[in-house]
């Protein structure tokens, strides 16, 4: 269910159904969230800024000539170690594509590297490149890999792993690790957020909606908080650039430097900020959180034993697809709106290339009637090399308009592993948190019913040839069940509890979360994203670790 805006890119879209009238608390992130930053300028910023501290460290000066493309990179892909290969995977590891450097992987390429075409997460050669802040570094590395590829001083290795000139050897993984600390600094010790600030017009959008979105909230009594990675002085600027000088009275709470995603899992301590000084105040904070005032760190624990709120009455908005998502809904059961800018695009190409799908769509259907009508004992195969030839030049037209490395949710029939982590983690998802501010503070976000393939493809007309005594026993089946229930239930008593909330009973979802840190006590039944289960150093290995983008240390 979406809105009836006429404009796509105003709408949010559901994974699972969500009523807006039973959230009482909305929180938000700020960086790509709140506060929308103009793509590609942001990207050209921390790009030159990593080229130039990769000269400083010693890289050679003709790497200065790189230039950033934003039609290149998307976000989600899989940088594997190893053989320096940037991949696009499914929701399940199997690989949808890949490129090495600049040079698109064929398949028996990939096949050799990865048999099966197969590689999954928990691999120690895996850094997931998810969020946005990434997209620079997912170019930059492709630049990297391909110059000293090319350069005729260096010579690859035998085992395919790097180049070497000389007794210098240069591996893959010592590369992107370079580009690791690189971007680290551009982040965390650069002047890049200063930049920022002295001229937020060109880096940042400015959304007429963002004051009467927040002013609705409060209006229909709703509590709202932020929480930030970023610090008093960066968010004070940015959020007063968005909603002015009083901004802070639309919130309830502001924490900054809230330490994402450890702020939900054991967190810091609570301390106040003099918003004067930009420093914190002595000790601990351990009383209510008061209106008005400034907070750093915190726990998600003891956040909600002095807001008095359940995980399910709260809605968190965020952009970064762990650090602010996964964590918040495995971990305190929070329900979660997952802000993805990149939909604008995605939607226009799905709507502007409709030729491309409709054919596409034909060319699997003729594929399908080939096969229709033959069984076990046909002995002539059908020859349909051309239709698949065609279905893949299709399949490639389709992902060319979308970028040089296709599209963030698909490539042709199959969705990507960052699909699955947005169907799995965001309850719901848009371009813009804005796009609440076209709904009435009581809307019902429904999710559609989603069909399993031995029902989207079998009509309710179909007649089956089952046996005459199943047939009857089908057929009659729900009237049993209705005569069983009418001896041994209520009324009121149903096994299907679907979209029904519980307002009563309060002990399945505890204020001060207890129940969360008994479930992640637990061993880990999550085959996507384990991240609850592994140790520090895994989940650096793994991306799962939140973007070093405007995080200070000090918290």
């Amino acid at each position: 269910m979406v809105s009836w805006s006429s404009n796509a890119d105003e709408r949010v879209f559901v994974n699972r159904s969500l009523r807006l009238e039973k959230i009482t608390h909305f929180g938000f992130d700020m960086d790509y969230t709140l506060v929308q930053y103009k793509s590609p300028d942001m990207e050209y910023l921390a790009f030159n800024m990593a080229i130039q501290r990769l000269v400083d460290t010693g890289y050679p000066e003709e790497i200065k000539n790189f230039k950033y493309d934003p039609i290149f990179p998307v976000r989600g892909l899989w940088f594997e170690f190893q053989y320096g290969n940037l991949l696009k995977v499914d929701g399940f590891g199997n690989i949808l594509g890949g490129i090495h450097g600049l040079r698109f992987l064929k398949n028996h390429d990939i096949e050799e590297m990865y048999p099966n075409k197969y590689l999954p997460l928990s691999d120690s050669r895996i850094y997931v490149l998810n969020t946005l802040f990434n997209l620079p570094e997912t170019h930059l590395i492709c630049h990297l890999i391909d110059f000293f590829d090319k350069h005729p001083d260096y010579s690859a290795l035998a085992d395919k792993t790097g180049v070497k000139a000389g007794e210098v050897m240069m591996s893959y993984k010592s590369i992107f690790q370079d580009l690791r600390r690189v971007i680290d600094w551009v982040h965390v010790e650069s002047n890049m957020k200063q930049q920022v600030m002295a001229d937020p017009e060109k880096y940042v959008i400015h959304d007429d909606r963002a004051s009467r979105f927040l002013t609705q909230l409060r209006e229909h009594g709703k509590k709202t908080f932020l929480l930030t990675n970023s610090d008093w002085a960066y968010t004070n600027v940015m959020m007063t650039y968005i909603m002015g000088e009083e901004w802070r009275s639309f919130f309830h709470i502001i924490v900054v430097d809230s330490c994402k995603p450890r702020w939900f899992a054991e967190g810091t301590v609570f301390r106040e900020v003099n918003t004067e000084m930009g420093a914190y105040k002595l000790g601990i904070h351990t009383g209510p959180l008061r209106e008005g005032v400034v907070y750093s760190g915190g726990s998600c624990d003891a956040f909600q034993k002095m807001m008095k709120c359940r995980g399910k009455e709260v809605l968190y908005v965020g952009d970064h697809i762990f650090g602010d998502v996964l964590r918040s809904k495995k971990s305190r059961g929070w329900r979660t709106f997952l802000v993805v800018p990149e939909l604008v695009n995605e939607l226009t190409v799905w709507t502007d290339s409709k030729p491309l799908f409709d054919e596409l769509s034909q060319m699997e259907n003729t594929l399908a009637d080939i096969y229709k009508h033959l069984d076990g004992a046909a002995r002539r195969k059908p020859v349909v090399k051309d239709i698949v030839d065609n279905i893949r030049k299709l399949t490639n037209q389709m992902d060319e308009e979308y970028g040089c490395l296709g599209s963030l949710f698909r490539t042709g029939g199959r969705t990507t592993f960052f699909a699955s982590q947005v169907e799995r983690y965001a309850d719901v998802y848009a371009s813009s948190c804005y796009n609440l501010v076209h709904y009435p503070s009581f809307y019902y976000f429904r999710a559609p019913m989603k069909c399993m393939p031995h029902e989207a493809t079998v009509d309710h007309a179909s007649t089956l040839r089952s046996r005459s005594n199943t047939l009857d026993r089908q057929e009659s089946v729900g009237q049993q069940v209705r005569g069983w229930n009418k001896k041994t239930l209520n009324d009121q008593e149903t096994f299907c509890h679907e979209e029904e909330e519980d307002e009563e009973n309060t002990g399945s979802s505890s204020s001060d979360g207890e129940a969360a840190k008994r479930e992640r006590t637990k061993s880990g039944s999550d085959d996507s994203s384990n991240a609850d289960d592994l140790t520090p150093e895994q989940l650096h290995q793994d991306v799962i670790t939140a973007s070093p983008a405007f995080v200070e240390n000090n918290a």
